[in-house]
């Protein structure tokens, strides 16, 4: 009986590793870059949200919004509609576009 508890506890084990290194580790790194993108965010800043839209930010609340001028005039957004990925890329496209 102890023999079968041994043989399923290497590939357990195995998977446990997995699951850490491979869900639970980049999940947490994603959460940490999400907390530090909202902190840094600051009036003027140039964003895209989620949904595609450009703007720039002319208000941030406590609340979790943010008010957005845009081409079409003022928005107001969730900050968690704001995309890492979009705006991280916009600003760095326009940070070597000055050089």
């Amino acid at each position: 009986m102890g023999e079968g508890l041994q043989g399923i506890l290497g590939p357990l084990l195995l998977f446990t590793v997995f699951i850490v290194f491979f869900i639970v580790l980049p999940q947490r790194k994603k959460l940490k870059q999400e907390k530090n993108f909202d902190k840094d965010l600051k009036k003027g800043d140039r964003v895209i949200t989620k949904s595609g839209l450009h703007g720039k930010i002319l208000e941030l609340n406590d609340n979790g919004t943010c008010v957005l001028e845009t081409m079409s005039g003022k928005m107001k957004f969730e900050r968690s509609a704001l995309s890492i990925e979009m705006t991280q890329a916009l600003n760095k496209s326009v940070v070597e576009a000055k050089k």
